[in-house]
């Protein structure tokens, strides 16, 4: 796409960050079903998916710490806050900027995607487990704690068998989130050429 193209939309607007997005969306409808779905809905799916990693990193931790105790208090935040926060990384690192025009690089793209699941749907729920659980342990005595000066190297101990058990896990919200990012760029680039005409997506 020329400089001048670049500067000017089809209706002589300069073509800022909001009159991009103004204009990507007023096309998004026109997109097929599966596109729009993937769009609007994928980013909660990876959520679900930093969900269920939670859950699963909680009860490895519960089961290290011998905990029977508080199951509810434990497993609500587990579930919770990895969806909020994965949900809420992907749409800001991924579907805005898409949206946007602000994100034009497809390796980038899968780059981020790949980040968010791994990140977000796998790193922060197992390293959120282990304080929550830790303090449940403390609070109710079911494993000996050791001293202040020894509890860095016992959470090391405690977590290096967990994350290796979760292996699987993080490769597989890497490949789902790089899948789901490649999707919605391929969508963005059929937006793009509907929005613009010209079969060129925007340009940095």
């Amino acid at each position: 796409m020329s400089e001048n193209a670049q500067k000017e939309g089809v209706s002589g607007q300069a073509l800022t960050s909001p009159v991009i997005a103004e204009m990507l969306m007023k096309n998004f409808e026109r997109l097929p079903d599966i596109d729009q779905k993937l769009f609007l809905y994928g980013p909660m799916y990876v959520g679900l998916n930093g969900s269920f990693a939670g859950l699963i990193s909680n009860s490895l931790y519960r089961r290290a710490l011998n905990l029977r105790q508080a199951p509810i208090a434990s497993s609500l935040p587990m579930a919770a806050l990895p969806f909020l926060t994965t949900f809420a990384l992907y749409n800001v690192a991924v579907s805005h900027p898409l949206m946007s025009g602000d994100l034009n690089c497809p390796s980038c793209v899968l780059m981020r995607g790949a980040l968010v699941g791994v990140v977000g749907g796998g790193l922060y729920p197992i390293l959120l487990a282990l304080p929550v659980n830790i303090g449940l342990a403390t609070r109710y005595n079911t494993t000996p704690m050791p001293e202040k000066g020894n509890m860095m190297r016992f959470w090391v101990d405690l977590s290096r068998p967990i994350l290796r058990r979760m292996r699987a896990v993080l490769v597989l919200q890497a490949f789902f989130g790089t899948y789901l990012s490649s999707k919605n760029f391929d969508s963005y680039t059929k937006l793009a050429q509907l929005t613009f005409g010209s079969g060129e997506e925007l340009k940095d």
